[in-house]
């Protein structure tokens, strides 16, 4: 095995962790009974004030994105990330507004900066120029007019 190959391997098993983590947090919500975080995610959802049906809609959306996360691809894993970025937006915003105690509510700020820093370190590279606006950029290097708003 080449020293190259390592790091590729720790990321590829980083990706599987954290999509597997979102795949036991996906089944959980559609578990009838409790689960081994606490009371059943219907009686949460209705806690927090959503109809108890949504924790299919949330755990769907899990599934899919943790699918999206081991796909060896740049942009499926961009995609899965800044779904699960917005995803667990919603969920921060829940525990707050709902005043839920810390050691209930933990997991989404730390799953939400993980999936974060998982979207910055996959951003597609043709996009990247977005980014900048100096000389330094391939598009102002172009001779191309850019339009600037």
């Amino acid at each position: 095995m080449t020293p190259r190959t390592w790091p590729t391997r720790l990321g590829t098993a980083a990706y599987w962790i954290v999509a597997m983590a979102f795949l036991v947090g996906a089944v959980t919500k559609y578990l009838p009974g409790e689960t081994f975080f606490g009371p059943p995610y219907s009686v949460k959802f209705a806690d927090w004030g959503y109809p108890p049906w949504f924790r299919f809609v949330v755990g769907t959306l899990e599934l899919i994105c943790a699918a999206l996360l081991v796909i060896p691809d740049r942009r499926t894993r961009f995609a899965g990330s800044a779904a699960l970025v917005l995803l667990l937006t919603g969920a921060v915003t829940t525990h707050i507004v709902n005043q839920d105690a810390l050691s209930r509510s933990l997991a989404a700020p730390v799953n939400l900066v993980i999936v974060a820093v998982i979207a910055l370190v996959n951003w597609p590279a043709d996009w990247r120029d977005l980014l900048r606006a100096d000389k330094k950029s391939p598009r102002a290097d172009s001779g191309r007019p850019v339009a600037r708003i």
